[in-house]
């Protein structure tokens, strides 16, 4: 399989709504597949089809615990229960985080690979993951969920304090954060 180039806001494609399979043939089997690729190499845990620039309801997911990804076509949130402020990020804006709303669980229904159609219940972060990619195939981004404009922030590329953070740290406890809680610019 291969990777595909991931579009990123504020890319048309990511506003179209993507057309229902009718039927699944090697192509949307290739494109699943390659997406899956894309997904690993970019280093997130959900891909929709219009993210490549795919205008078909295709997504893909794979939970940090799980060793196979999830490949799903046509899929609905059939019910979403309760409201919870989650933070998430998108392969298509990368660089940035946010604060949004999503369910507290959901009703999910779909046609995997092997052309069963699956449905089940859940919550937490496959819900959150799996409200996020239907959102982009109807051409619905995770910003247009933010709690307020002021919940989108950047995050640096690295994930631990600086050694110029560190310093700080170690000079003058009182007056400064701990690295647990360093803010993000």
């Amino acid at each position: 399989m291969s990777t595909l180039p991931i579009l990123e806001i504020p890319h048309p494609t990511l506003r179209k709504r993507a057309k229902k399979i009718r039927g699944l043939d090697k192509s949307m089997l290739k494109l699943a597949y390659d997406m899956v690729d894309t997904m690993h190499e970019a280093g997130g845990i959900g891909l929709a089809a219009n993210q490549v620039g795919q205008l078909w309801r295709v997504i893909v997911i794979q939970m940090p615990e799980e060793e196979e990804a999830r490949i799903y076509f046509n899929p609905e949130i059939v019910r979403a229960v309760g409201t919870r402020e989650v933070e998430e990020g998108c392969l298509s804006l990368p660089g940035y985080r946010g604060l949004v709303n999503r369910s507290v669980w959901i009703r999910f229904q779909a046609t995997d690979h092997s052309e069963t159609t699956v449905k089940f219940k859940t919550e937490d972060l496959l819900s959150q993951a799996l409200e996020h990619e239907v959102d982009h195939l109807n051409g619905i981004l995770y910003t247009d969920h933010l709690v307020t404009h002021e919940q989108l922030y950047r995050i640096d590329e690295q994930e631990f304090p600086t050694e110029r953070d560190e310093e700080k740290i170690s000079g003058n406890q009182n007056s400064l954060d701990t690295p647990a809680s360093l803010k993000i610019k």
